[in-house]
């Protein structure tokens, strides 16, 4: 797993790409966790190259949206396909959060 971070309209991107599992989990919370103690508080996942997600990724989104809540921040996801779409459908992630079709509808919807 690789994560890029950059920033965009105000907007803290995060550009995913391999799998988010069990065992690439702890370095995505962790990774995740620095930005967010930097005082970031506003994130676009862009999942176009993520091509599995598991339910400790799905924990950690969670447990990020939680701590985000408590600061008025947010997390939208965009580009997601195949089994990362499926695996947010079912799980009921669409409810919870903003997804979004390309990072550029996101980006423009969010700022």
């Amino acid at each position: 797993m690789d994560i890029q971070f950059s920033r965009e309209k105000n907007i803290t991107v995060a550009s995913v790409k391999g799998r988010i599992d069990a065992t690439t989990a702890p370095e995505f919370e962790r990774t995740f966790a620095g930005v967010m103690d930097s005082g970031e508080k506003v994130f676009l996942f862009d999942f176009d190259g993520v091509e599995y997600i598991s339910s400790a990724g799905l924990r950690i989104i969670l447990a990020a949206a939680k701590r985000l809540n408590t600061i008025e921040g947010k997390i939208a996801f965009a580009a997601l396909h195949g089994p990362v779409k499926d695996v947010f459908r079912i799980s009921g992630f669409g409810a919870i959060f903003n997804i979004y079709e390309t990072r550029d509808e996101a980006l423009a919807d969010i700022s």
